[in-house]
């Protein structure tokens, strides 16, 4: 039995105002909103969060935010990514004042001598000085910094790590999570490759956790619901559902509008006021009208408590 829930968890993206204040009232929506979706935990200042681009303050005033939002209705996670162990360690604490439950350390944005050995020391330099339980996030080949198999297998047996978010997209990776959670059962396994959910949870994972979760969390949950049943076959029309839904948002499969048009569907959901984001993707004509019409064809899972204000 997993030590923390499964289910969906959501890489919540985070709002802004037009002056790129942190806004504090679209926070409190969104919490609201992934509570009505039935979001099991969430994630904040991952990729999808735009932690690495955010100010280190705005990152704790979301935490802080966050935390007393969901009010204990579930946890927390905060992704401390950094390019030495001080600097991670740094973040957690800052994480743990905060009020948040878990730290999540990706790899590194810039490492220089990124031997395995190094790499390794590294993260169990980070994950020995934490005052909060650690998750691992595996991008597996993506990024400067790849963490050799050999080195997640250790990692995943480190006590303090009870979250895997798995977004390596590889049969290899999977193997290592899968024998990693029998030798802990508490580990608990998300899968975070969100156009392909079915043979993970299929393989033994606990969850999801995925970067759309604040849109597409509802029927996640209906593909975790239906794989759980042994309705395969709904669960896979349910996950072409879902890649629809994402393609219409982030801008087709070229993804060319990625984070604005995920908080452009939010806005138009009355959850956020801007679509604004620090990587600056567009919000196309093409993907406005493609947004329109998702509104429309997936009002029932976008919005299954009715409006967002509800």
């Amino acid at each position: 039995m997993s030590d923390y829930p499964g289910g969906v968890w959501s890489a919540a993206p985070t709002p802004f105002t037009d002056d790129w204040a942190l806004d504090l009232a679209s926070v409190h929506r969104m919490v609201a909103h992934h509570v009505r979706l039935g979001i099991s935990g969430l994630f904040l200042a991952g990729t999808n969060g735009e932690g690495p681009w955010m100010p280190a303050a705005d990152t704790r005033r979301l935490t802080r935010a966050v935390v007393q939002a969901v009010a204990g209705r579930m946890p927390v996670a905060v992704q401390v990514t950094d390019n030495s162990a001080a600097r991670i360690i740094e973040n957690m604490r800052a994480a743990y004042e905060d009020g948040a439950d878990i730290a999540v350390i990706a790899p590194p944005f810039f490492l220089l001598n990124a031997t395995a050995k190094n790499i390794l020391a590294l993260y169990r330099h980070a994950i020995g000085a934490s005052p909060l339980p650690v998750g691992i996030y595996d991008r597996g080949h993506a990024g400067a910094v790849v963490v050799p198999d050999a080195a997640l297998n250790a990692l995943y047996a480190e006590k303090k790590v009870v979250l895997v978010k798995d977004s390596a997209a590889h049969a290899e990776r999977m193997a290592i999570a899968l024998e990693a959670k029998r030798r802990r059962p508490g580990l608990t396994l998300l899968n975070g490759w969100e156009f392909n959910c079915v043979p993970y949870l299929r393989a033994g994972y606990d969850g999801l956790l995925l970067g759309g979760g604040a849109f597409n969390g509802y029927l996640a949950r209906r593909i975790i619901d239906a794989v759980r049943d042994g309705k395969f076959t709904d669960a896979d029309r349910l996950q072409r559902r879902m890649n629809r839904l994402m393609y219409d948002v982030y801008g087709g499969k070229a993804i060319a509008c990625w984070l604005a048009g995920e908080k452009r569907l939010l806005q138009a959901m009355g959850v956020f006021t801007t679509w604004k984001n620090y990587l600056h993707y567009p919000l196309t004509a093409a993907c406005e009208r493609a947004i329109q019409r998702a509104l429309v064809r997936e009002r029932d899972v976008l919005l299954p408590a009715g409006d967002a204000h509800g």
